[in-house]
């Protein structure tokens, strides 16, 4: 049995909060890179180079990549030979959550009563998802979530005999109805499968892959290039003043789901979909 103590837990997601809002990942970056190059429209061509220069002085200056630094989502893949030492694991990542928003002079965001609105002054807590596999270690997923691209997402509960027609149809009115409002050029992350809240995980986990990496389900994989090609056609392009560059990926998730079921979810996120992880 490996013992880690919540110390190392701690500090490890500090520095993944404070990585993920003022680093753009390499991935994006790089699409955005490839974006400016292709980009048609000369007015979209200069927004992905204003993107481009945001993303280099926030890495350089250690600043957020944009005001709204979200709501914290982890991911915690615990390995069954290890034994957490210290704090619970709850309490270990909420601590680092509030170090990282303190210490890289980031936005709270968090309200703990969604009526009453009153912020936490900590952007805690945040949402957990743990799974339990083989190993001796643990990989920490963190996922600061901005909210003017969150509040475009959507969930469908579609008959089973829909099929990827309608599936493709759903995921493009989400889309279209995001507009300029959620701050394009999109990663889209889509979820097929599961149950109503199971499916909106999936579209979650989604944007956590990188968009250079397909599906490895051939089929999945040949329904995102399809729905990238096709959402890039609606001429919404970048902050929505037209161009071709409307999102620059699109992951999608699946699992397995019921004989009377196809729920979808459709996990709207910016340029700026930041996450970091680490493996302690």
């Amino acid at each position: 049995m490996r013992r880690i103590h919540s110390k190392q837990i701690r500090k490890a997601v500090r520095d993944l909060c404070i990585r993920a809002n003022t680093t753009i990942r390499h991935d994006i970056l790089r699409a955005l890179t490839r974006s400016r190059r292709t980009e048609s429209d000369a007015r979209a061509r200069s927004v992905i180079g204003l993107l481009l220069e945001n993303a280099k002085i926030a890495r350089e200056r250690r600043l957020a990549i944009c005001q709204d630094t979200g709501m914290v989502i982890v991911f915690a893949k615990i390995g069954q030979e290890v034994s957490i030492e210290g704090q619970g694991l709850s309490e270990a990542l909420n601590a680092g959550v509030a170090d990282g928003y303190r210490q890289g002079c980031l936005r709270k965001s968090v309200v703990g009563d969604p009526l009453e609105r009153k912020n936490t002054t900590t952007n805690t807590p945040c949402l957990i998802h743990t799974e339990i596999v083989k190993g001796r270690s643990i990989r920490i997923g963190v996922m600061p979530k901005g909210f003017g691209s969150e509040n475009k997402s959507a969930v469908a509960m579609l008959n089973p005999s829909d099929g990827a027609d309608e599936i493709a149809r759903f995921v493009l009115g989400v889309v279209k109805k995001a507009g300029p409002d959620a701050c394009p050029p999109f990663v889209v992350g889509v979820g097929i499968g599961g149950t109503f809240d199971g499916v909106a995980l999936l579209a979650k986990k989604a944007l956590m892959r990188s968009i250079a990496v397909g599906n490895r389900k051939k089929h999945i994989a040949k329904l995102e290039k399809d729905l990238l090609r096709r959402i890039n056609a609606l001429g919404i392009g970048p902050l929505g003043l037209g161009g071709k560059t409307t999102a620059l990926g699109v992951n999608i998730e699946v699992g397995p789901t019921h004989i009377a079921g196809l729920p979808v979810a459709v996990n709207m996120s910016c340029h700026a979909t930041r996450g970091a992880e680490k493996v302690l």
